[in-house]
Protein backbone atom coordinates (compact mmCIF):
# COMPACT_ATOMS: atom_id res chain seq x y z
CA UNK A 1 0.00 0.00 0.00
CA UNK A 2 1.37 3.43 -0.95
CA UNK A 3 1.40 6.34 1.43
CA UNK A 4 -0.52 9.57 0.70
CA UNK A 5 1.53 12.40 -0.76
CA UNK A 6 -0.03 14.96 1.59
CA UNK A 7 -0.04 14.70 5.38
CA UNK A 8 -3.65 15.56 6.10
CA UNK A 9 -3.26 14.94 9.83
CA UNK A 10 -0.52 17.57 10.08
CA UNK A 11 -2.50 19.97 7.90
CA UNK A 12 -5.72 19.53 9.86
CA UNK A 13 -4.05 19.94 13.26
CA UNK A 14 -2.30 23.12 12.09
CA UNK A 15 -5.47 24.67 10.69
CA UNK A 16 -7.55 23.79 13.76
CA UNK A 17 -4.92 25.36 16.02
CA UNK A 18 -5.01 28.55 13.92
CA UNK A 19 -8.81 28.70 14.09
CA UNK A 20 -8.81 28.11 17.84
CA UNK A 21 -6.24 30.87 18.11
CA UNK A 22 -8.50 33.28 16.25
CA UNK A 23 -11.34 32.56 18.67
CA UNK A 24 -9.08 33.10 21.68
CA UNK A 25 -7.65 36.30 20.19
CA UNK A 26 -11.19 37.55 19.61
CA UNK A 27 -12.00 36.89 23.26
CA UNK A 28 -8.89 38.67 24.55
CA UNK A 29 -8.43 41.63 22.18
CA UNK A 30 -9.80 45.05 22.99
CA UNK A 31 -10.64 45.67 19.33
CA UNK A 32 -11.45 42.11 18.18
CA UNK A 33 -12.64 42.99 14.67
CA UNK A 34 -9.35 44.65 13.69
CA UNK A 35 -7.24 41.90 15.22
CA UNK A 36 -9.33 39.12 13.68
CA UNK A 37 -9.08 40.64 10.21
CA UNK A 38 -5.29 40.93 10.47
CA UNK A 39 -4.91 37.45 11.91
CA UNK A 40 -7.22 36.00 9.27
CA UNK A 41 -5.14 37.59 6.50
CA UNK A 42 -1.95 36.21 8.06
CA UNK A 43 -3.43 32.73 8.27
CA UNK A 44 -4.67 32.95 4.69
CA UNK A 45 -1.24 34.02 3.44
CA UNK A 46 0.46 31.34 5.50
CA UNK A 47 -1.84 28.61 4.22
CA UNK A 48 -1.32 29.70 0.61
CA UNK A 49 2.45 29.55 1.05
CA UNK A 50 2.15 26.22 2.85
CA UNK A 51 0.25 24.68 -0.07
CA UNK A 52 2.66 26.20 -2.60
CA UNK A 53 5.70 24.83 -0.75
CA UNK A 54 4.14 21.38 -0.59
CA UNK A 55 4.63 21.02 -4.34
CA UNK A 56 8.21 22.30 -4.32
CA UNK A 57 10.89 19.63 -4.22
CA UNK A 58 12.69 20.07 -0.90
CA UNK A 59 16.01 19.71 -2.72
CA UNK A 60 15.14 22.95 -4.50
CA UNK A 61 14.50 24.52 -1.10
CA UNK A 62 18.04 23.54 -0.20
CA UNK A 63 19.37 25.28 -3.29
CA UNK A 64 17.65 28.55 -2.35
CA UNK A 65 18.44 28.37 1.37
CA UNK A 66 21.56 30.61 1.16
CA UNK A 67 19.49 33.34 -0.52
CA UNK A 68 16.76 33.11 2.13
CA UNK A 69 19.34 33.13 4.92
CA UNK A 70 21.04 36.22 3.49
CA UNK A 71 17.74 38.10 3.09
CA UNK A 72 16.80 37.33 6.68
CA UNK A 73 20.15 38.63 7.93
CA UNK A 74 19.64 41.82 5.91
CA UNK A 75 16.20 42.20 7.50
CA UNK A 76 17.72 41.77 10.97
CA UNK A 77 20.26 44.47 10.16
CA UNK A 78 17.55 46.85 8.94
CA UNK A 79 15.72 46.44 12.24
CA UNK A 80 18.71 47.98 14.01
CA UNK A 81 18.63 51.08 11.75
CA UNK A 82 16.20 54.01 12.05
CA UNK A 83 13.77 51.90 9.99
CA UNK A 84 13.24 49.62 12.99
CA UNK A 85 10.54 50.12 15.60
CA UNK A 86 10.76 49.35 19.31
CA UNK A 87 7.90 47.47 20.99
CA UNK A 88 8.02 46.28 24.62
CA UNK A 89 11.70 47.11 24.94
CA UNK A 90 12.86 45.25 21.81
CA UNK A 91 13.69 46.83 18.46
CA UNK A 92 12.27 43.90 16.47
CA UNK A 93 9.86 45.41 13.95
CA UNK A 94 9.94 47.06 10.54
CA UNK A 95 6.82 49.04 9.53
CA UNK A 96 6.02 48.33 5.88
CA UNK A 97 2.84 48.86 3.83
CA UNK A 98 0.77 49.33 6.96
CA UNK A 99 2.11 46.10 8.48
CA UNK A 100 4.61 45.37 11.24
CA UNK A 101 7.12 42.82 9.96
CA UNK A 102 9.28 40.88 12.43
CA UNK A 103 12.34 39.42 10.67
CA UNK A 104 13.31 37.40 13.75
CA UNK A 105 10.37 35.07 13.11
CA UNK A 106 11.62 34.32 9.59
CA UNK A 107 15.09 33.84 11.09
CA UNK A 108 13.91 30.72 12.91
CA UNK A 109 13.05 28.93 9.66
CA UNK A 110 16.10 30.32 7.85
CA UNK A 111 18.30 29.00 10.65
CA UNK A 112 16.75 25.53 10.45
CA UNK A 113 17.25 25.33 6.69
CA UNK A 114 20.78 26.76 6.97
CA UNK A 115 21.74 24.19 9.59
CA UNK A 116 20.22 21.39 7.51
CA UNK A 117 22.25 22.53 4.50
CA UNK A 118 25.54 22.54 6.44
CA UNK A 119 24.99 19.40 8.50
CA UNK A 120 23.78 17.27 5.58
CA UNK A 121 26.99 17.77 3.55
CA UNK A 122 28.44 14.35 4.36
CA UNK A 123 31.36 12.84 2.50
CA UNK A 124 31.06 9.35 1.04
CA UNK A 125 31.08 6.73 3.76
CA UNK A 126 30.45 9.24 6.58
CA UNK A 127 27.36 9.07 8.80
CA UNK A 128 27.83 12.09 11.05
CA UNK A 129 29.04 15.70 10.61
CA UNK A 130 32.72 16.48 10.98
CA UNK A 131 34.18 19.07 13.33
CA UNK A 132 34.51 21.65 10.58
CA UNK A 133 30.81 21.28 9.72
CA UNK A 134 29.83 21.71 13.36
CA UNK A 135 31.84 24.90 13.65
CA UNK A 136 30.24 26.16 10.44
CA UNK A 137 26.82 25.30 11.87
CA UNK A 138 27.62 27.34 14.97
CA UNK A 139 28.56 30.24 12.72
CA UNK A 140 25.27 29.91 10.85
CA UNK A 141 23.43 30.14 14.18
CA UNK A 142 25.63 32.89 15.64
CA UNK A 143 24.94 35.53 12.96
CA UNK A 144 21.13 35.81 13.34
CA UNK A 145 21.40 35.05 17.05
CA UNK A 146 23.84 37.90 17.58
CA UNK A 147 21.77 40.37 15.57
CA UNK A 148 18.62 39.45 17.50
CA UNK A 149 20.50 39.76 20.81
CA UNK A 150 21.25 43.38 19.85
CA UNK A 151 17.52 44.21 19.60
CA UNK A 152 17.47 42.80 22.38
CA UNK A 153 15.04 39.86 22.11
CA UNK A 154 16.46 37.22 24.42
CA UNK A 155 13.39 35.01 24.13
CA UNK A 156 13.99 34.52 20.42
CA UNK A 157 17.72 34.05 21.03
CA UNK A 158 16.81 31.25 23.45
CA UNK A 159 14.59 29.62 20.83
CA UNK A 160 17.32 29.87 18.18
CA UNK A 161 19.95 28.40 20.52
CA UNK A 162 17.74 25.49 21.53
CA UNK A 163 16.75 24.84 17.92
CA UNK A 164 20.38 24.82 16.82
CA UNK A 165 21.33 22.43 19.61
CA UNK A 166 18.43 20.13 18.76
CA UNK A 167 19.25 20.06 15.05
CA UNK A 168 22.94 19.38 15.77
CA UNK A 169 22.09 16.61 18.24
CA UNK A 170 19.67 14.93 15.82
CA UNK A 171 22.30 15.00 13.07
CA UNK A 172 24.06 12.19 15.00
CA UNK A 173 26.93 14.30 16.25
CA UNK A 174 29.07 12.67 18.92
CA UNK A 175 28.12 13.28 22.57
CA UNK A 176 31.46 14.95 23.23
CA UNK A 177 30.51 17.83 20.97
CA UNK A 178 27.09 18.09 22.65
CA UNK A 179 28.65 18.38 26.11
CA UNK A 180 31.11 20.98 24.81
CA UNK A 181 28.28 23.06 23.29
CA UNK A 182 26.19 22.89 26.48
CA UNK A 183 29.17 23.93 28.60
CA UNK A 184 29.90 26.83 26.23
CA UNK A 185 26.26 27.95 26.37
CA UNK A 186 26.19 27.91 30.18
CA UNK A 187 29.47 29.82 30.28
CA UNK A 188 28.13 32.42 27.83
CA UNK A 189 24.97 32.89 29.91
CA UNK A 190 26.99 33.38 33.10
CA UNK A 191 29.31 35.81 31.33
CA UNK A 192 26.35 37.84 30.05
CA UNK A 193 24.96 38.01 33.59
CA UNK A 194 28.26 39.01 35.17
CA UNK A 195 29.01 41.58 32.45
CA UNK A 196 25.63 43.24 32.92
CA UNK A 197 24.54 42.68 29.32
CA UNK A 198 20.92 42.06 30.33
CA UNK A 199 18.52 44.99 30.31
CA UNK A 200 16.94 46.04 33.65
CA UNK A 201 13.50 44.68 32.72
CA UNK A 202 15.08 41.33 31.82
CA UNK A 203 16.82 41.15 35.19
CA UNK A 204 13.54 42.02 36.91
CA UNK A 205 11.78 39.17 35.12
CA UNK A 206 14.45 36.70 36.23
CA UNK A 207 14.26 37.90 39.81
CA UNK A 208 10.46 37.72 39.73
CA UNK A 209 10.70 34.13 38.50
CA UNK A 210 13.13 33.23 41.29
CA UNK A 211 10.91 34.84 43.97
CA UNK A 212 7.40 35.11 42.45
CA UNK A 213 5.71 36.05 45.74
CA UNK A 214 7.94 39.06 46.46
CA UNK A 215 6.60 41.51 43.87
CA UNK A 216 3.13 40.47 42.72
CA UNK A 217 2.21 44.06 41.93
CA UNK A 218 5.45 44.82 40.09
CA UNK A 219 7.71 42.54 38.04
CA UNK A 220 5.82 39.45 39.19
CA UNK A 221 2.38 40.84 38.33
CA UNK A 222 2.00 39.20 34.91
CA UNK A 223 3.09 35.75 36.09
CA UNK A 224 0.76 35.93 39.10
CA UNK A 225 -2.26 37.05 37.06
CA UNK A 226 -1.57 34.38 34.43
CA UNK A 227 -1.73 31.64 37.06
CA UNK A 228 -4.90 33.11 38.59
CA UNK A 229 -6.55 33.33 35.17
CA UNK A 230 -5.71 29.78 34.14
CA UNK A 231 -6.77 28.35 37.50
CA UNK A 232 -10.12 30.15 37.48
CA UNK A 233 -11.42 28.11 34.55
CA UNK A 234 -11.80 24.81 36.37
CA UNK A 235 -12.47 21.66 34.38
CA UNK A 236 -14.60 23.06 31.56
CA UNK A 237 -14.15 26.82 31.77
CA UNK A 238 -16.44 29.78 32.18
CA UNK A 239 -17.48 29.76 28.54
CA UNK A 240 -16.23 31.76 25.59
CA UNK A 241 -16.27 35.54 26.15
CA UNK A 242 -17.38 35.01 29.77
CA UNK A 243 -14.02 35.12 31.53
CA UNK A 244 -13.84 37.73 34.27
CA UNK A 245 -10.05 37.91 34.21
CA UNK A 246 -9.89 38.02 30.42
CA UNK A 247 -12.72 40.52 30.14
CA UNK A 248 -11.12 42.72 32.78
CA UNK A 249 -7.79 42.78 30.96
CA UNK A 250 -5.83 41.71 34.04
CA UNK A 251 -3.20 39.80 32.03
CA UNK A 252 -0.98 41.97 29.78
CA UNK A 253 -0.37 40.84 26.19
CA UNK A 254 -3.14 38.27 26.55
CA UNK A 255 -3.87 38.01 22.83
CA UNK A 256 -0.19 37.36 22.01
CA UNK A 257 2.25 35.78 24.47
CA UNK A 258 -0.37 34.87 27.07
CA UNK A 259 -3.19 33.63 24.85
CA UNK A 260 -3.10 30.27 26.63
CA UNK A 261 -4.50 31.94 29.73
CA UNK A 262 -7.67 32.69 27.75
CA UNK A 263 -8.03 28.99 26.96
CA UNK A 264 -7.48 28.11 30.62
CA UNK A 265 -10.16 30.48 31.88
CA UNK A 266 -12.82 30.24 29.18
CA UNK A 267 -12.33 26.65 27.93
CA UNK A 268 -11.03 25.15 31.16
CA UNK A 269 -8.71 22.20 31.59
CA UNK A 270 -10.50 20.29 28.81
CA UNK A 271 -9.98 23.04 26.23
CA UNK A 272 -6.39 23.69 27.28
CA UNK A 273 -5.64 19.96 27.09
CA UNK A 274 -7.14 19.82 23.59
CA UNK A 275 -4.75 22.58 22.46
CA UNK A 276 -1.81 20.67 23.94
CA UNK A 277 -2.98 17.51 22.17
CA UNK A 278 -3.13 19.29 18.81
CA UNK A 279 0.38 20.70 19.34
CA UNK A 280 1.57 17.19 20.19
CA UNK A 281 0.05 15.90 16.94
CA UNK A 282 1.97 18.52 14.94
CA UNK A 283 5.24 17.55 16.65
CA UNK A 284 4.54 13.83 16.19
CA UNK A 285 3.87 14.20 12.49
CA UNK A 286 6.99 16.31 12.12
CA UNK A 287 9.14 13.65 13.79
CA UNK A 288 7.50 11.02 11.62
CA UNK A 289 8.38 12.99 8.50
CA UNK A 290 11.96 13.43 9.74
CA UNK A 291 12.30 9.69 10.27
CA UNK A 292 11.05 8.89 6.76
CA UNK A 293 12.85 11.64 4.84
CA UNK A 294 14.75 10.44 1.78
CA UNK A 295 17.70 12.85 2.23
CA UNK A 296 19.89 13.95 5.11
CA UNK A 297 18.82 17.54 4.42
CA UNK A 298 15.16 16.56 4.80
CA UNK A 299 15.83 14.70 8.03
CA UNK A 300 17.72 17.56 9.69
CA UNK A 301 15.31 20.22 8.38
CA UNK A 302 12.22 18.37 9.64
CA UNK A 303 13.87 17.60 12.98
CA UNK A 304 14.96 21.23 13.31
CA UNK A 305 11.41 22.48 12.70
CA UNK A 306 10.12 20.09 15.37
CA UNK A 307 12.77 21.37 17.81
CA UNK A 308 11.82 24.97 17.05
CA UNK A 309 8.07 24.46 17.49
CA UNK A 310 8.46 22.15 20.48
CA UNK A 311 10.85 24.41 22.39
CA UNK A 312 8.81 27.53 21.63
CA UNK A 313 5.58 25.88 22.76
CA UNK A 314 7.26 24.65 25.95
CA UNK A 315 8.69 28.09 26.76
CA UNK A 316 5.39 29.85 26.07
CA UNK A 317 3.35 27.41 28.15
CA UNK A 318 6.03 27.35 30.82
CA UNK A 319 6.01 31.11 31.33
CA UNK A 320 2.19 31.16 31.60
CA UNK A 321 2.36 28.41 34.25
CA UNK A 322 5.30 29.91 36.14
CA UNK A 323 7.72 27.14 35.11
CA UNK A 324 10.16 29.39 33.20
CA UNK A 325 10.90 33.13 33.31
CA UNK A 326 8.79 35.42 31.12
CA UNK A 327 10.75 35.95 27.90
CA UNK A 328 8.01 36.97 25.48
CA UNK A 329 7.56 34.27 22.82
CA UNK A 330 4.25 33.42 21.10
CA UNK A 331 2.46 30.07 21.20
CA UNK A 332 2.90 28.50 17.73
CA UNK A 333 -0.23 28.67 15.51
CA UNK A 334 -2.34 30.12 18.35
CA UNK A 335 -0.99 33.52 19.41
CA UNK A 336 -1.81 36.68 17.52
CA UNK A 337 1.00 37.86 15.27
CA UNK A 338 1.26 38.06 11.49
CA UNK A 339 4.97 37.28 11.14
CA UNK A 340 4.88 34.44 13.69
CA UNK A 341 1.75 32.82 12.24
CA UNK A 342 2.99 33.03 8.67
CA UNK A 343 6.39 31.61 9.66
CA UNK A 344 5.00 28.50 11.37
CA UNK A 345 2.64 27.80 8.47
CA UNK A 346 5.52 28.14 6.00
CA UNK A 347 7.46 25.69 8.19
CA UNK A 348 4.50 23.32 7.95
CA UNK A 349 4.73 23.64 4.17
CA UNK A 350 8.42 22.67 4.34
CA UNK A 351 7.43 19.58 6.34
CA UNK A 352 4.84 18.75 3.68
CA UNK A 353 7.46 19.16 0.95
CA UNK A 354 9.81 16.75 2.72
CA UNK A 355 6.94 14.30 3.27
CA UNK A 356 5.91 14.50 -0.36
CA UNK A 357 9.48 13.79 -1.45
CA UNK A 358 9.66 10.64 0.66
CA UNK A 359 6.28 9.37 -0.50
CA UNK A 360 7.14 10.11 -4.14
CA UNK A 361 10.18 7.89 -3.69
CA UNK A 362 7.98 5.17 -2.19
CA UNK A 363 5.66 5.29 -5.21
CA UNK A 364 8.46 4.57 -7.69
Amino acid sequence: MTRPRFDWVLCTASIVLCLVGMVLVGAAAREPREYLIRQGLSIGLGLALMVALTFVDHRMLRAYTPVAYLLVCVGLLLVLTPLGRTVNGARSWIPMLGLQLQPSEAAKLALVLGLATVLSELADGEHRPRGAQLLMALGVAAVPGGLIALQPDMGTVLILAATAMGAIFLSRVSLGWIFAFVAAGVAAALLAWQAGLLRPHQVQRLMAFAEPSNDQLGAGYTAHQALVTIGSGGAFGRGLFNGDQTGGGFVPEQHTDFVFTVAGEELGFAGAAAILALLAVVLWRGLRIAGRAETAFGTVAAAGIVCWLGVQAFVNLGMTLGLVPIVGVPLPFVSYGGSATTAVLIATGVLQSIHRGSTTLALR
